[in-house]
């Protein structure tokens, strides 16, 4: 039994072959400091300076889109995995791209399909007559960042084959489990207007993705910029890596170790407890997303430079964060409401904690 491998392309693992280590400019960090194997956490002015760099990459594709940039990069930060939805030609896959090509690391994408099946994703166990066992053929999810094109154009037994991995960081194929490298982010796509021929992700699915961004239609002067520059030639080709995977999980771990003061953790809990609470709420927030709101918050509060999240930090990502989690109830659909407004209702409600500053 072989891959279909007709609608995969993923990049080579690691051969075991000896590599050259690269040097990025302005990394300014060290090649022996301690840690787990990607060396210690990075100063905020090193993280800021990294970040910078990767943002100003993306925006060379991206044009006019800076707030969505920073979302993804909150994401990246947060260990997370993001959720691209949009209409056609606004440039979701181009961000997705463009995000992994600023990262010199293992990257695989995935064009989803209706006959595409598990194994394709995770990987297959093929029968060797030579050795008479049999032999684990990663699929394409055993890379650093993941690119899943029209994820809901797969069946729903296909989508399954990433819930593992998006949670667990690990693969089981076979009674037998597989660790995926770190860093590891899954970045996907959908189309939420051309529905025929598609599978809606289930809760379950939507519930592991940290945020979801719409990129929306550019303004006159951006598409006029892209017009300009990028008409003649394709800006993912000139794109060049300004950070590796290693330095990147080094960025992480620096996120990890932002303090969140009772406060604050304590207003996190409260507005997601008060989406399970609204009438026009069907299915609220689950503790999970409770989670990833306060990583993705501390994420953010390092992109600002600070070691120490505060609610200005909890408002700045509670929509992408929140919106796509919420099931509305039919009245609300009607009424014209969206899970977007349910959240800064919420934001509005939830009284502020004393003595600190909200936007």
């Amino acid at each position: 039994m072989t891959s279909r491998g007709q609608s995969t392309a993923t990049a080579p693992l690691d051969d075991g072959q000896p590599t050259t280590a690269v040097r990025y400019p302005s990394d300014g960090l060290s090649d022996n400091a301690p840690g787990d194997g990607y060396g210690a956490p990075v100063s905020l002015d090193q993280l800021h300076d990294i970040a910078r760099r990767i943002a100003a990459n993306v925006e060379r594709v991206l044009v006019g889109k800076p707030e969505v940039v920073r979302i993804a990069l909150v994401t990246l930060l947060a260990e997370g995995h993001l959720l691209l939805e949009d209409v056609p030609g606004v440039g979701k896959t181009s961000l997705a791209k463009a995000l992994a090509r600023s990262i010199d690391c293992t990257v695989s994408r995935v064009q989803f399909t209706p006959d595409l099946l598990p194994s394709d994703v995770t990987g297959v166990s093929i029968y060797n007559r030579q050795h008479s066992n049999f032999e684990f053929r990663p699929g394409p999810v055993f890379a650093n960042i993941v690119v899943g094109d029209e994820i809901n154009r797969a069946s729903p037994k296909t989508q399954s084959a990433l819930l593992e991995c998006m949670e667990e960081h690990q693969v089981t194929v076979d009674s037998t489990t597989y660790e995926l490298s770190k860093p590891f982010m899954v970045i996907a796509t959908q189309n939420p207007v051309e529905m025929e021929g598609t599978y809606a992700l289930p809760e379950a699915q939507r519930d592991r993705f940290t945020a979801r961004l719409s990129i929306g239609y550019p303004d006159t002067a951006a598409e006029l910029a892209m017009v300009d520059e990028h008409a003649g030639n394709n800006p993912l080709d000139q794109l060049k890596p300004v950070s590796d995977g290693a330095t990147v999980q080094r960025l992480i771990e620096t996120v990890r170790g932002l303090h969140v003061s009772p406060e604050v953790k304590q207003y996190a809990v409260e507005i997601t407890s008060a989406t399970r609470q609204l009438p026009e709420v069907r299915l609220g927030a689950s503790p999970r997303a409770t989670l990833q709101l306060v990583r993705a918050a501390r994420a953010q509060a390092a992109l600002s430079g600070r070691e120490f999240v505060i609610p200005d930090d909890l408002h700045a990502v509670a929509v992408p964060v929140l919106a796509h989690r919420l099931v509305l109830t039919t009245e609300a659909h009607a009424a014209r409401r969206s899970a977007t407004d349910v959240v800064r209702t919420v934001l509005a409600r939830v009284p502020v904690p004393h003595g600190s500053r909200a936007r």
